[in-house]
């Protein structure tokens, strides 16, 4: 008697972060089920993928979806319209925040949150718990009872007048995080040395977009990755320092993994392949790529190339921020005149997250694919608590797969991508290798240009202890 399989993936070449083999897939019941030369069985779906990589869907696990802002103004991607470009982009699950401001319950904050992803979803996600307003109460009871509940990671700031955290309340989120198992996610910048350079270039009337990146330099992502890692060893607890944008950041992370420190780092598509000259744009254009930390220099990008090779760098996010730009609700709340200031912070990033690097890393020989998947996917689970079920491609784990071919060819514009943006960073970039279909727990959510999954299909994921804060958990 033949096994009978959902589906069966035939003739790809299958990548993990440590393994390249050809072999089919079999799925059942939404998992891996079989990985065999030729599996033998039938199924009500097969898959010819002849000349295509198999890799495991990708982990988006910093984007901001259906959020509002600390200034009333809310990003343009629901969880429905986020997941679709997720999916056309070969990524399967979504990790982004519930976003507490001062005065909010954290815990009527997670409803609320849910309330916009049920019925809406269609990728599996899970929640960032952002905290602005560490009070008694969050503190001795809401952020304990949440990360029982599954929400095992964190993120606090140190910039931002609406969300930055003082060193002792810093202090005491890491305390929490260290006995209860979560990872603390940091966006590290130096607040005030951000304000005081502002206050300067804003009296001189440098209030154009191109002015932003000089108004937070790399000084203060420097000094602030130095603190926090500081304020961690206290604690002895893991971070990750989110969004890392050059050498000098990468500078402090190195000392301190040098020192078997448990810290970890993130970067994006755009300090890979953006530069601070990119926003001398006529007008206003140079708004659209206002997002913080700012993008820097050539010699960089060449440093964060190289801190991936060496796993420096273990997550590849997109930072998807979507506000408009021709939209009194995004880029141009205060009109076309505003000081930098004044714009709202990010750029959209789900699609041409893992084509963009692809392209510019595997294709040019920067990385190579096993790591491409470690930082888009495996170290994202293992660092957020959902390994193996998600981040790999092995017998038990859920069957999210990202079909891609290697050869083909595409231009990136506006017009072909599924956010709900009116422009896109990359406009115009050539790239080689794209994800020809996606797919979630065996489900087919993404073929040949057309989503098939629908609205609410996606699962909330309760997220275990994540690895580096397990008692025996070794650095990644």
């Amino acid at each position: 008697m033949t096994d009978r399989y959902d589906l069966i993936v035939r003739n790809g070449t299958v990548v993990t972060a440590a393994d390249r083999l050809r072999c089919d897939i079999g799925v059942r019941a939404g998992q891996v089920a079989a990985l065999a030369d030729h599996l033998q069985g039938n199924a009500r779906e097969t898959i010819d993928a002849t000349g295509m990589l198999v890799l495991p869907g990708g982990i988006d696990s910093h984007c901001h979806i259906a959020q509002k802002s600390s200034t009333g103004l809310i990003t343009a991607d629901d969880f429905y319209s986020g997941g679709v470009s997720a999916a056309a982009g070969g990524t399967t699950t979504l990790i982004p925040f519930a976003t507490q401001h001062r005065g909010q319950s954290l815990s009527e904050v997670v409803r609320d949150y849910h309330r916009k992803a049920e019925g809406m979803a269609l990728v599996d996600y899970g929640f960032h718990l952002s905290i602005s307003d560490p009070t008694p109460d969050v503190l001795a009871r809401e952020l304990p009872e949440l990360i029982q509940q599954g929400y095992t990671s964190l993120k606090i700031y140190t910039t931002y007048d609406a969300l930055k955290l003082a060193d002792r309340q810093i202090l005491n989120v890491l305390e929490v995080a260290k006995h209860r198992g979560a990872m603390v996610m940091v966006h590290a910048e130096n607040s005030d040395a951000i304000a005081w350079t502002t206050e300067r270039l804003l009296r001189a009337g440098q209030t154009a977009p191109r002015y932003h990146p000089v108004s937070r330099p790399q000084i203060a992502e420097r000094e602030a990755t130095h603190r926090v890692i500081a304020l961690a060893e206290l604690v002895d607890v893991p971070i990750l320092i989110v969004h890392v944008s050059g050498r000098q950041a990468l500078e402090q992370i190195a000392w301190a993994r040098s020192r078997g420190l448990k810290i970890y780092a993130e970067t994006c598509p755009q300090y890979l392949l953006l530069t601070a000259a990119d926003l001398d744009k006529p007008g206003f254009e140079g708004a659209k790529l206002i997002f913080s930390p700012p993008a820097r220099e050539q010699a960089d990008q060449e440093a964060l190339w190289q801190s991936l090779t060496k796993g420096l760098v273990q997550v590849f996010s997109s930072d998807h921020a979507p506000y408009r730009y021709d939209d009194p609700q995004g880029k141009q709340a205060h009109g076309l005149d505003a000081p930098f200031t004044k714009v709202a912070n990010g750029i959209p990033g789900l699609e041409t997250r893992l084509p963009l690097l692809f392209s510019e890393g595997v294709g040019r020989g920067r990385i190579d694919i096993h790591t491409f998947v470690a930082v888009t996917a495996t170290n994202a689970a293992r660092i957020y608590g959902v390994y193996p079920r998600k981040g790999t491609i092995e017998m038990g784990s859920d069957a999210d797969l990202a079909i891609w071919d290697p050869e083909v060819e595409v231009t990136i514009h506006r017009e072909m991508l599924h956010d709900r943006m009116d422009y896109t960073a990359f406009e115009g970039m050539k790239v080689k290798g794209w994800p020809r279909i996606t797919i979630s727990r065996g489900e087919v959510l993404w073929s040949s240009g057309e989503v098939r999954g629908n609205p609410g299909r996606g699962r909330f994921l309760r997220r275990a202890t994540p690895m580096p804060c397990q008692a025996d958990g070794a650095a990644l």
